[in-house]
């Protein structure tokens, strides 16, 4: 019987990058079964993969088929994936029941870090964080663990506006996960540049971030480092106007008794009407960007790599 390491399936763009070490950027696939509408979910799909070549990296976006993970999907295998009628919402927890059903799915976060873990894929793009919601803070996404325990560099615009941001950045203090923000001081909030919250550190270029990650695992930790890169200001809907929104989607929560796996996507559905399309426009622009921070940084990893053995 095979292990789960061998029954791994990597595309043939991943595997000639494995082979002559060029730089990879895992991307979740949740944000292709249920972040997204049909048929913005394939083009945002494709849009984020074209970013990263762009700025000279290898795409590898993550999630299952047929029961067997996937490091990098073609785009025949993107498309099935958008399409697919009940996909599975696949965090860490869900790896054997994909598995043992031979199902589809779609890796969150903590799902995507944990087949990088295995792929041994070091840098990895993403939208916004889980973390402690606002109405019940024992409700803590497993994002939270996973950065905790697997040491890799995550893009992020910040965690998602909807949680508990402090409640978030103690929960990551605690449990030794440095916040690095791109060019700011102040923790972004995924559709907003500002929280009002401190990051860790303010980085400013692709190759200190590289410097700073392999200082913080030198030193014998094995958590991650979490990059908060604010969404383009372009794009941005300030905290004194999404606050309000948040606080009213909320509320409907309660009213419609939404619990669980249930609240977060209701709440981005919900803020979406509120903000008639700008939370989803700001949605799409911080994913792209995100993936081009992160094609970045996977270069100045290799390029560091690179050095080292020479």
């Amino acid at each position: 019987m095979n292990t789960f390491i061998e029954e791994i399936v990597y595309s043939a763009d991943v595997k000639r990058a494995n082979k002559t070490h060029l730089p990879i950027v895992a991307l979740e696939s949740t944000v292709l079964t249920h972040g997204l509408p049909r048929p913005q979910n394939l083009q945002l799909a494709r849009d984020m993969e074209r970013a990263v070549r762009e700025e000279g990296a290898t795409p590898a976006t993550i999630g299952f088929l047929d029961g067997y993970l996937h490091i990098g999907l073609t785009d025949a295998e993107l498309e099935r994936l958008a399409n697919e009628k009940d996909p599975y919402k696949v965090g860490p927890r869900d790896f054997a029941a994909v598995i043992t059903n031979e199902a589809c799915g779609g890796t969150t976060v903590a799902g995507t870090m944990l087949a990088c873990k295995h792929a041994k894929i070091r840098v990895f793009a993403t939208g916004g964080i889980g973390g402690v919601h606002r109405e019940s803070h024992f409700d803590i996404s497993a994002d939270l663990q996973a950065l905790a325990t697997i040491p890799m560099i995550v893009v992020c615009a910040g965690a998602k506006a909807i949680l508990d941001l402090p409640a978030t950045l103690e929960y990551l203090e605690t449990m030794s996960v440095p916040v690095i923000g791109y060019g700011t001081e102040d923790f972004p909030a995924f559709y907003s540049r500002e929280s009002g919250l401190e990051v860790t550190e303010k980085l400013d270029n692709p190759q200190d971030i590289v410097d700073f990650a392999k200082a913080h695992w030198d030193a014998g930790l094995q958590s991650a480092v979490l990059v908060a890169n604010p969404v383009p200001e372009a794009d941005a809907i300030p905290k004194s106007e999404i606050e309000p929104l948040i606080e009213q989607a909320n509320k409907e929560v309660k009213e419609k008794g939404k619990h669980g796996k249930d609240v977060t996507p209701f709440l981005l559905d919900r803020l979406n009407e509120l903000t008639k399309g700008r939370s989803m426009r700001a949605n799409l622009s911080l994913l792209l960007n995100n993936a081009r921070l992160a094609a970045q940084i996977a270069r100045a990893l290799r390029q560091s790599e690179r050095r080292k053995v020479a």
